[in-house]
């Protein structure tokens, strides 16, 4: 049963009067819509709960027109994939003659190969001072040490721990062979030692060259082969 209020503010309607068992709460429930207080109240929220799927259906189709598969199935050719453009059928075109990557050049035989006239160089590519010195004693001990020592006796931890034994560097062989076998053997490895063209630098390879030949005087100098001014930190 529905009831109005005299003041026609308030509906009331009494939709458990023959429910005895029922708690007030239940038995009375009161809807009331407030008309003409405040400034909205003469509003409806319908339309805009109307208007949310709307928006909702708008921004997603402005999202998914973004959506093109340019970047998917973008015109190109994987390595290999035939192309009917060329007359040779090759999508991959070959390079220009003379192309050189930038910084591999290598015009200078003597710095990146070692050699003079197709023979193992005698003599280095450039000066070699003291800031090369230190330089060839900093690379040595990072790629050198491990296995042929400081000193390059042939006793570095990786050797104290299994590893193949190199030669001394100081034996008469090793003392009597050029600078060029020493860069042929770094850039190319020999026997159980591999190569290390690619973590050490031409000029790098050089610097421990000089190194090498400043251990091996080391090893078999004389005393008058000491400056005056040294002597007396050796004694």
């Amino acid at each position: 049963m529905r009831i109005k209020n005299k003041n026609k503010d308030t509906e009331v309607t009494k939709d458990t009067k023959d429910r005895p068992w029922a708690g007030p709460s239940t038995r009375r429930r009161q809807r009331t819509r407030r008309r003409g207080r405040g400034p909205f109240t003469s509003l409806s929220c319908a339309p805009f709960v109307s208007f949310v799927p709307f928006a909702s259906f708008v921004a997603a189709a402005l999202m998914f027109s973004g959506c093109r598969q340019d970047m998917h199935d973008q015109p190109k050719y994987v390595p290999l994939r035939e192309s009917t453009f060329f007359t040779d059928l090759r999508s991959a075109r070959p390079l220009v003659e003379g192309t050189v990557a930038r910084g591999h050049l290598h015009d200078d035989p003597l710095l990146y190969v070692g050699k003079v006239n197709g023979q193992d160089a005698t003599v280095f590519p450039f000066r070699v001072d003291a800031a090369v010195m230190a330089r060839g004693r900093e690379r040595f001990d990072i790629f050198c040490a491990p296995c042929h020592g400081r000193t390059g006796q042939g006793d570095g931890m990786v050797v104290l721990r299994g590893y193949r034994r190199p030669p001394s560097i100081h034996q008469d062989r090793l003392r009597d062979a050029p600078v060029g076998h020493f860069f042929d053997v770094i850039t190319s490895g020999f026997g159980a030692m591999p190569d290390y063209a690619a973590q050490i630098r031409a000029e790098d390879r050089w610097a421990i060259i000089a190194y090498v030949r400043a251990l091996q005087l080391s090893g078999h100098a004389t005393l008058d082969e000491v400056p005056v001014a040294e002597r007396d930190k050796i004694r």
